[in-house]
């Protein structure tokens, strides 16, 4: 290999001076922090300290005068593969040069052969030429795919719900989604007692313990002025660019029309991206009802409970509203045909309205709910239901053709332990699946290699759409000189095998348990550090980082200017000559 400077690469690479100021600031800062170990050395020999006393200067030098946030989870036993064992010393590999060669080099729009040289956490060439010093780790992708490493937009990590709380931490649940291949994902903050501070700052401390990076979308529950005003403070101070609102569960999160129009006006005046769980609780509520008069309490009345119906009508309504004021729209977890045909219908007529199912729905129909053993059918519960077979084809076809946009997961992981609290009645039943490890792979296997999506319409599924409509693009979700190094490599002919014997989660169950596929993902990179690889997961807590997300993404664009447009429709008020009479 030819030896190069590195100030010589960068410069011949084109990489931003933003980045090398960056770097050159933080080498000036550690030398102006830690004297010359020499110097230090020399002082003390010339004063005549005594021995003792040189010895304990040099421990001074070489202990942190305070434990990292890493090495105190590591202390307590968190943590996997051999950095845990060296007490928290960061996430994978510590070399911070990395040179990806020979893979396919896959983004949203382009695929070609290239090499891909990472330094310091940052993207810095991708090019199909280049050569390094031996001090830069190398991995062969040789007749693999290289591509920005996958973005959740939906998950439930340390999650409060139906009395219990969700098994998978900060630190678990990214685990599970390195080992996936997914190297970002944005979980949603729950109010404490309405306040969206206090439940930023409780998120806030649940997320010292991540290992990879993440950021928050923010559930409103209800509605005043204090919440109005800290919805402007989430947008402005803490990198909170969406809102969650839930048309379902009823008595607990569950918010009306009146509190859904002025959620979606003060969205649209913070250029904040409204979100909605589309099913209509007060009809939900009263079907749980008529279950239980009916005698079904198993896990079958959760799914005969909320049929596709309501989640088409409440779909429908939150559509319907959200034109109404003119803001964007997002539908979290698309479960069904009919959602998804009012979703089909709104943008048809020009209107922003993004749709996101969940792997689940995609892979799975609802037939297992009818299992006979109680444990296996309870793991399958969530809402929306997973729905008959022909839903799951259904949306398949609609992420194939530009209906429905981006793929999650709403992994929500509750124990066999935790589900049987419904064991005598389906409404007590803690709602959710996993999917945070699985959904790299199932896509891949359900939808590439069935021909159904490109390459490249995989990457944009997975990661880069997921980028784009929360502003985060292109710094994830691209392969792209100055782009964050969070990148996979999968081999499109080794195969996986899901089980819950296996998985990185909390879970001891899998509601995806057996299935096998094509398309693995062999090494996943985080931050510029190999965490996944070999078939082993190397990351410690305290490692990930909070991303902000700024506000007015694309599907802003021109919403001004359709108000003007609706002003000028109105043609009102119309001047009138008062009767003299």
């Amino acid at each position: 290999m030819v030896v190069r400077t590195t100030t010589r690469l960068r410069y011949h690479w084109g990489v931003s001076k933003l980045i090398l100021q960056r770097r050159r600031n933080k080498k000036k800062k550690k030398k102006k922090r830690y004297p010359s170990f020499c110097a230090v050395m020399m002082m003390l020999v010339r004063s005549q300290v005594v021995v003792v006393h040189i010895l304990a200067l040099i421990l001074l030098i070489i202990t942190p005068s305070s434990l990292s946030q890493s090495n105190q989870f590591c202390d307590a036993g968190i943590g996997y593969g051999e950095e845990n064992s060296r007490c928290g010393t960061g996430i994978g590999s510590s070399n911070s040069k990395l040179l990806i060669k020979d893979g396919t080099v896959v983004n949203a729009n382009h695929k070609h052969l290239a090499h891909v040289y990472v330094e310091d956490g940052i993207i810095l060439a991708v090019d199909p030429h280049i050569t390094v010093g031996d001090d830069v780790t190398v991995i062969d992708a040789t007749g693999k795919f290289v591509m920005p490493g996958g973005i959740d937009p939906h998950t439930h990590l340390e999650f409060e719900f139906m009395g219990t709380e969700t098994v998978d931490d900060f630190f678990s649940g990214q685990a599970a989604a390195l080992a996936g291949g997914t190297t970002m994902h944005i979980d949603f903050v729950i109010p404490l007692n309405g306040s969206l501070t206090a439940g930023f700052e409780a998120y806030a401390k649940k997320a010292k313990k991540s290992c990879m990076d993440y950021g928050f979308h923010m559930a409103i529950t209800k509605w005043d002025e204090v919440v109005s005003k800290e919805m402007e403070l989430m947008v402005k101070e803490k990198g909170i660019n969406s809102f969650k609102f839930f048309m379902a569960y009823k008595g607990a999160l569950m918010v009306n029309d009146e509190l859904l129009l002025e959620g979606f006006k003060r969205c649209k005046s913070l250029g904040a991206l409204a979100m909605v769980h589309a099913e209509n609780g007060d009809a939900v509520y009263e079907g749980q009802k008529r279950m239980i008069e009916l005698g079904i309490t198993g896990p079958e009345g959760h799914a005969l409970s909320r049929p596709a119906v309501l989640e088409g009508e409440a779909t429908a309504r939150a559509i319907r509203l959200a034109e109404f004021v003119n803001t964007p729209l997002y539908v979290v977890h698309v479960m069904s045909i009919d959602a998804m045909e009012e979703i089909a219908k709104a943008r048809k007529s020009g209107q922003r309205v993004i749709g996101e199912p969940v792997v689940s729905g995609l892979v799975l129909d609802e037939s297992w709910l009818w299992h006979p053993d109680f444990e296996t059918a309870a793991k399958y519960v969530m809402s929306p239901p997973i729905r008959k077979r022909g839903h799951d084809k259904a949306l398949q076809a609609a992420l194939s053709t530009g209906i429905l946009q981006l793929v999650g997961t709403d992994h929500c992981a509750f124990n066999s332990t935790q589900k049987a609290f419904g064991i005598e009645d389906f409404r007590k039943i803690p709602n959710g699946v996993n999917g945070i490890e699985e959904r790299m792979h199932l896509v891949w296997d359900t939808l590439v290699e069935s021909g159904q999506i490109s390459v490249t319409d995989y990457v944009r599924l997975t990661s880069t759409e997921c980028a784009k409509i929360f502003n985060i693009y292109p710094r994830k979700g691209a392969i792209l000189p100055g782009s964050d190094a969070d990148i996979i490599i999968l081999n499109p002919n080794s195969s996986f095998e899901i089980s819950a014997k296996s998985h990185h989660s909390r879970l001891d169950t899998n509601v995806y348990e057996g299935r096998r596929g094509k398309g693995k993902i062999e090494v996943t990179v985080a931050g510029g550090r190999v965490v996944w690889e070999n078939n082993e997961l190397k990351v410690a807590p305290g490692t990930g980082r909070y991303i902000e997300m700024a506000p007015y993404n694309y599907l802003f664009d021109g919403v001004d200017k359709k108000d003007a447009a609706y002003l000028n429709y109105l043609q009102a008020p119309v001047k009138r000559v008062k009767s003299s009479t």
